[in-house]
């Protein structure tokens, strides 16, 4: 479905179908936006292994800090390819604390990295890396493009969640503080409706954790 079908599908709904409109056109589409991004967070959607501008990242020796593209929000592998080698080695992705009991002196090391640390937005490779080379990411990420874009953009996830996207924008509407749209019995239906076919948004941290770490046993690391 392309968006300005689904927005035909909201005002079927809302019964908002004759100018001027009691939800702008512009507001929808925002929505209908923010819907297929928390879809896809909640239902882990869109894996991504291939597109370079999600997938790679430059790794210049001496610097263990790179950032994230903004749409990758949880990564299922990691590995670096050292210029001219003809294959990757594979990064654990582990936390600060776990770090922090079982690798002397983290933050000071330098050599082939092993390790990396994921930030909301950036990644720390440890030990900081003694050569260039290309960082290969892999994981989950949200929409690349925007529904609200274009009135011919259609959403990334499968078309049979379509229709779906529609409760998030019911419930963003009639959670909207106006008078004549305020409706909190609606607005928690249509989350209702929406979380039953998504799934309840993960917290941040729960995602993190569900990926780093691994078995909790103790390692010895030899620069």
């Amino acid at each position: 479905m392309t968006r300005d079908e689904l927005i035909s599908d909201f005002r079927a709904i809302t019964q908002d179908k004759v100018e001027p409109f009691l939800f702008e056109t512009a507001d929808v589409a925002r929505w209908l936006a923010d819907a297929e991004a928390e879809a896809a967070i909640r239902g882990r959607l869109l894996h991504e292994s291939q597109d370079a501008r999600v997938c790679e990242r430059d790794v210049t020796a001496g610097e263990a800090g790179y950032s994230l593209h903004p749409a990758l929000y949880e990564i299922t592998h990691i590995g670096f390819k050292p210029t001219g080698a003809t294959r990757r080695e594979h990064l654990r992705l582990v936390s600060t604390e776990e770090l922090d009991r079982t690798v002397a002196d983290w933050r000071d090391l330098t050599g082939p990295a092993r390790y990396a640390i994921q930030g909301d937005t950036s990644l720390r490779l440890v030990p900081t890396p003694e050569q260039n080379g290309t960082l290969y990411l892999e994981g989950y990420r949200v929409p690349l493009k925007s529904l609200a874009e274009s009135k011919s953009s259609t959403p990334e996830i499968h078309q049979a969640s379509h229709r779906h996207l529609v409760h998030w924008a019911l419930y963003r509407a009639f959670s909207t503080p106006d008078a004549e749209t305020l409706d909190l019995g609606k607005a928690a239906d249509a989350e209702r409706d929406f979380t039953a076919y998504f799934g309840a948004r993960p917290d941040s941290n729960l995602r993190r954790i569900t990926r780093e770490d691994g078995p909790q046993t103790n390692k010895v690391f030899f620069p």
